[in-house]
């Protein structure tokens, strides 16, 4: 099976993600954080390698950098953190569910309000989009930094500069940017919110909360944290806060070996590879009169392509494709909100999301089966 469904976890993963688990069994088997013995002093080091290495990819403080179990976790966190009852957020028409349900929940339970910014393939007009919406209510502005649908970059430094300019959190969804666009604090972010599987080529079950520390997060779960035990107050230290119970030593430890492998490859190098294989897909998929490409030659892309087949639904291109050994995402991608913008909700899309570990043959290979698809 050849994946193409990248944007959803990316699949082979570098060998040293699978050597770095397979330490964490073997060797790193201690507690971080709970006991002075070696074994947990052994891997409290690596996971402290870990959060160092994601703080130097992410212009963070060390202390700053949060394990979660994922890029939704990480969004749960900062948004019921930072957004508090009665007050406004604006989200724009390309988010996850991951953004879109919390908040949504949160206008339901405690009186928060809020708008969609429309996008445009012209950053000023996205930016100006954004701001008119700002009320004195606002508190934050919540939004991918490119689509998981489409692909679609965001203007995410203006964004961070209007924000900064009146005074407004901006919590930024890294998922399919992180790995392929150099995204730092320094670009106006307060809170960035990444998955670890994804473009860190980590394991599933890692995500990352990064933030200023500007904009303190309540913790949402109280429990052991290894600081402050003898104290039934959750501790107010950071990152042990939001880091109730044992940590995914498994996962971190691999996902440390895939910030790795992205750091000595280089974000740009990534990007230009996978950049390449959705232009060969392009090319040969756009000469087919069958396929509809959901692409705008005047925005920018992270190498994810949406498209569909005549006749078809998301679901059953995938499945076809799946028989003939292609991995690709069929339907809704988690993105209700998207798909309402692009009129594509009862029939969804299907996503190619190629990685660094993908070929060019392969993407031949995959025209050439939606080429013969009846």
């Amino acid at each position: 099976m050849v994946n193409f469904d990248n944007a959803a976890t990316t699949f082979p993963k570098p060998e040293a993600v699978k050597q770095a688990a397979m330490r964490a069994i073997t060797v790193y088997g201690g507690n971080p954080g709970r006991s002075g013995h070696a074994l947990s002093l052994a891997v409290a080091g690596q996971v402290y390698q870990t959060r160092a290495a994601a703080a130097e990819l992410f212009g963070a403080q060390v202390e700053n950098v949060v394990f979660t179990a994922s890029c939704t976790h990480a969004l749960n966190l900062a948004i019921q953190g930072v957004v508090k009852p009665n007050s406004h957020v604006i989200l724009s028409h390309l988010e996850h569910n991951s953004v879109a349900r919390p908040i949504y929940a949160l206008s339901k339970s405690c009186g928060v309000t809020y708008s969609i910014a429309q996008t445009s393939f012209d950053d000023e007009i996205t930016a100006r989009n954004i701001e008119s919406l700002i009320t004195p209510e606002t508190c934050a502005v919540v939004c991918t930094i490119a689509s998981n649908v489409t692909g679609q970059v965001l203007p995410f430094r203006r964004i961070g500069a209007i924000c900064q300019k009146h005074g407004i959190c901006f919590i930024a969804d890294g998922a399919q940017a992180c790995g392929i666009l150099e995204v730092k604090l320094s670009d106006g972010i307060n809170i960035l919110c990444t998955a670890g599987h994804k473009g860190l080529y980590g394991t599933t079950g890692t995500g990352l909360l990064i933030t200023d520390g500007q904009y303190e997060i309540p913790a949402l779960m109280q429990g052991g944290t290894g600081a402050t035990s003898a104290e039934l107050e959750q501790t107010s230290m950071m990152p042990e806060r939001l880091e109730s119970g044992t940590l995914n030593t498994v996962g971190i430890l691999a996902l440390g070996a895939g910030i790795g492998f992205v750091q000595k490859t280089g974000v740009a190098a990534i990007a230009r590879k996978e950049e390449k294989l959705c232009a060969a897909f392009l090319e040969r998929v756009g000469k087919n009169k069958q396929i509809t490409l959901y692409r705008n030659p005047y925005y920018r892309y992270v190498p994810i392509v949406a498209f569909n087949a005549a006749g078809k639904t998301s679901e059953e291109t995938a499945a076809y494709l799946s028989e003939k050994g292609f991995a690709l995402r069929g339907g809704l991608q988690c993105a209700a909100v998207t798909h309402t913008a692009m009129n594509t909700l009862e029939r969804g899309v299907v996503r190619f999301a190629p990685s660094y570990f993908n070929n060019e043959n392969q993407v031949a290979a995959l025209a050439t089966a939606l080429a013969t698809m009846k």
